[in-house]
């Protein structure tokens, strides 16, 4: 007879971070440092400090969501995606909540750099980004439960984010960047449209209701595909106006990838959606290396 090990406390804390999002809090930072920098303008201290403060504001949005989708009864027992530390009894609610308020606590620390780097506007776009954090959960109109979660990751995990970056390094923001930040926005989307797709008949038992649980299992396909496949649109678009240089076409590397996951996409339900929603993450991860390297000559 076998006997089940426990999780030590620091395994159960990194199951909560939630490592597989972790990119989509990586790759915006790191795209607008590749304009930056193709700009001449990078700058180490605030690029750094950017990174750590994006990926606070992201595991404190993850903790967030472990403990208000719990006590709101969207995570039972019946949920198919990974664990959550909450709903499996592995930590307190009260712990959850706590470890919610040190990371966001730490990111303020960042942001107290970065204000001094790039003054008010850091103020307005970190308070914005912990209170949408929350709200995407939590409070009174949480923001995932009424169909609002894309409009959410397009904006923070696409335009704020690399927007952001780059303002902190440059004290400027330029049409490009809005053009780049738009295929790292609807990449990181799609992390969000598989996983809504998957958990459709569990969010509709428990009220929540994101777009895949209001519009189906075809919007949510067609949803995913149009994040996917218009984020190449942006790069190649951009090369053919000869506004970026053809190195931004490296992105192209990474179609086989998108036709995979999009065939996932359309024969695929449930539990095993998570290879697809873990392979999309991979997808923004291997998409945003390559246009930071296209960016950066």
């Amino acid at each position: 007879m076998s006997t089940a090990v426990a999780p030590s406390k620091l395994q159960v804390w990194l199951l909560a971070s939630r490592p597989k999002t972790l990119p989509a809090a990586i790759v915006p930072v790191l795209v607008g440092g590749a304009l930056a920098y193709g700009d001449r303008l990078f700058a180490p201290g605030p690029f750094l400090a950017a990174v750590l403060g994006a990926l606070l504001i992201q595991i404190g949005t993850n903790f967030a969501n472990d403990y208000f989708d719990f006590v709101q009864g969207a995570d039972t027992e019946e949920r198919m995606g990974p664990t959550r530390v909450t709903q499996a009894g592995l930590v307190t609610p009260k712990q959850t909540l706590v470890a919610t308020a040190v990371a966001f606590a730490l990111a303020t620390l960042v942001g107290l750099y970065l204000v001094t780097v790039g003054g008010w506007p850091i103020v307005a776009i970190g308070v914005l980004s912990i209170l949408s954090g929350i709200a995407y959960t939590g409070g009174p109109f949480p923001l995932g439960y009424n169909g609002l979660g894309e409009v959410f990751v397009l904006l923070f995990f696409g335009f704020v984010a690399v927007l952001g970056t780059y303002f902190v390094q440059a004290h400027a923001v330029t049409p490009m960047g809005w053009w780049v930040a738009l295929p790292v926005g609807l990449l990181s989307t799609a992390i969000l449209a598989v996983n809504n797709y998957r958990d459709i008949q569990t969010d509709r038992k428990a009220g929540k209701r994101t777009l895949a649980a209001r519009f189906g299992e075809r919007f949510a396909k067609l949803e995913y595909a149009v994040c996917v496949f218009g984020a190449y649109l942006v790069p190649v678009g951009l090369v053919v106006t000869g506004q970026l240089s053809k190195y931004a076409l490296l992105t192209l590397v990474t179609l086989p990838l998108a036709f995979k996951l999009m065939r996932s996409m359309l024969t695929e339900s449930g539990p095993a959606l998570n290879k697809t929603l873990a392979g999309t993450g991979k997808l923004l991860l291997f998409f945003g290396i390559l246009f930071a390297l296209g960016l950066m000559r």
